[in-house]
């Protein structure tokens, strides 16, 4: 890369958060929909996990009859939805934007189970299409595996400095890295992998980095449509897990300048881009998609996903 355009990607990094500083972001100042406390399970465990499944579908309803109350119908019924027979949450929070973990598959008895992690702007009131990706997954990967929809944070808003900063990602490593545990706690002869979207890579490489990143009990790490990570090699991350990465040729991730730059005080962007050679991750076929389309029943890139959940080596990428 020449000096003039590195010089141009780190001007449109800084014009885009100085963009997104002083846009109005959507429903930012919307009054907190009333919901209750989640449900108190302790240690879940595999004996335990049905009585957590109702005790959350119980949480669920209750949240759902608050809202109604409140006259937010929309989010009452997107909440009775999750409340009926059948759905299965190892964790449920129906307070502001939602927090979830959405099982799909048999968690006690699966030898697999990936995580999903999703990017910007997934929340209870923009729910279904993180659901069907996770369905496609399911079905993609058949008897033997299980996948958890992990809704385990406030996702920045895609027009928000959040979302160009590791500020949101560095808070739910912790909860991430807790989650996994959990899943342990469950079952503990499951391989665990992380698949994480688009902001939801720089969430895993938070929960992979640092003192406590050894802590991270997962096999393989996926990150797709990412816009980085925050460090600038997959050596960096401290973790036994095999790092891989992918993306598709029409997702637009790939005009987003890779470089990190200190702005307002804090450091903006997220470093280097995974999918190249420097890198250093091991490049997966992700297709000709864009960039909501990784979990698109058919493509390429649900069949790598489904492939390094499985143990599988999926078709290489070009890095």
């Amino acid at each position: 890369m020449t000096i003039r355009a590195g010089r141009l990607r780190r001007t449109l990094l800084a014009a885009g958060v100085a963009l997104a500083v002083v846009l109005p972001v959507s429903g930012a100042a919307r009054p907190e929909i009333p919901a209750p406390a989640p449900a108190s399970l302790g240690r879940v465990t595999a004996p335990k996990l049905t009585a957590a499944y109702e005790a959350n579908r119980a949480n669920a309803a209750e949240a759902a009859r608050m809202a109604e109350r409140y006259g937010a119908r929309g989010r009452a019924a997107e909440l009775r939805a999750m409340a009926s027979p059948g759905r299965r949450f190892l964790a449920f929070d129906g307070r502001g934007a939602g927090r979830t973990a959405e099982v799909f598959g048999d968690l006690a008895g699966a030898d697999r189970v990936a995580v999903l992690v999703p990017g910007s702007d997934t929340s209870l009131d923009a729910y279904d299409r993180f659901r069907s990706g996770a369905l496609a997954l399911r079905a993609k990967l058949g008897p033997g595996a299980a996948v958890v929809a992990w809704l385990g944070y406030e996702t920045p808003g895609t027009l928000s400095p959040a979302v160009l900063t590791t500020g949101r990602a560095d808070e739910a490593a912790p909860a991430l890295r807790s989650f996994v545990r959990r899943l342990h706690d469950v079952n503990a002869r499951a391989r665990i992998s992380l698949l994480c979207h688009s902001y939801g890579s720089v969430v895993c490489a938070s929960a992979a980095s640092g003192p406590r990143g050894r802590d991270l009990d997962v096999t393989d790490i996926a990150l797709y449509g990412s816009p980085g990570t925050g460090v600038d090699r997959a050596a960096d991350l401290d973790t036994r897990a095999r790092i891989w990465a992918g993306r598709g040729a029409d997702d637009w991730i790939t005009d987003v300048p890779h470089h990190s730059v200190g702005l307002f005080g804090t450091t903006v962007g997220f470093g280097a881009d995974p999918v190249s050679r420097g890198f250093g991750a091991r490049v997966f076929a992700a297709g000709s998609g864009g960039h909501s389309d990784y979990l698109t029943p058919g493509s390429v890139a649900l069949d790598s996903l489904a492939r390094i959940v499985r143990g599988e080596d999926p078709e290489a990428g070009h890095a």
